[in-house]
């Protein structure tokens, strides 16, 4: 099942590179001379104690948050032999998905009307339709609430799954099991063990629980 499931995935693969990055606020250094390359189809956590910088380096990787020195490369390439093609800053968002407790979802909207808005500017794994995608996360009985009624619980699930399932190269997750009970939790390893076999992973966190399929660590204060 699973190798039917990343068939569908784009057949790009994309490398990110941090190149003597640094990131400051103010005159407070997050971290600084980070030389680090992501590879396709690996999967990364960046760690460190709370307000480290984890979540920050995660947003410069995301093209969300400029560099205040150095560089992030993108190379994107349909196959593992091609040498890779640069792609540019502002393109970048096409080729990841994000999940984070930060970003909003619109709470105006059903579950399901939230689903299909999201699918006409980022396409969603066609192995997967939205009803199935729905019932994977377990809030079949939601399908027509609007989210501003979700536990933080069920907000989290639908955060997932609209990462996990858009088709994406890409899958950059911070602190992915906030607010998740047990349930939630091994729901999100099934997640990463089903839909996200050949992306590159990259994982926010202090907590094992959370990257223990990550291969690389990066200790974000050994940057600092």
């Amino acid at each position: 099942e699973g190798a039917s499931l990343n068939a569908t995935l784009k057949t790009a693969w994309m490398t990110i590179s941090l190149i003597n990055t640094g990131k400051r606020f103010n005159r407070d250094w997050i971290f600084r001379h980070l030389n680090f390359q992501f590879s396709a189809g690996m999967a990364y956590a960046i760690t460190g104690p709370n307000g480290s910088g984890k979540s920050t380096l995660l947003q410069v990787i995301a093209g969300a948050l400029s560099p205040n020195e150095g560089k992030v490369e993108y190379l994107v390439k349909n196959d593992q032999t091609q040498t890779g093609n640069p792609l540019s800053p502002e393109n970048v968002y096409l080729h990841l998905s994000i999940a984070a407790p930060y970003l909003e979802l619109i709470e105006e909207m059903t579950l399901h009307e939230f689903l299909h808005f999201h699918r006409q500017f980022k396409p969603l794994l066609t192995s997967v339709p939205i009803p199935d995608i729905i019932a994977l996360i377990g809030l079949e009985k939601a399908a027509h609430k609007q989210i501003r009624y979700f536990s933080s619980g069920m907000k989290q699930r639908v955060k997932l799954a609209q990462s996990v399932f858009s088709n994406t190269p890409v899958l950059l997750l911070d602190e992915p099991c906030t607010n998740l009970d047990a349930e939630g939790i091994a729901l999100y390893q099934r997640l990463i063990t089903t839909y996200c076999k050949d992306r590159l992973i990259i994982v926010s966190s202090n907590d094992e629980t959370e990257y223990t399929f990550c291969s690389e660590q990066l200790n974000i204060n050994s940057y600092k």
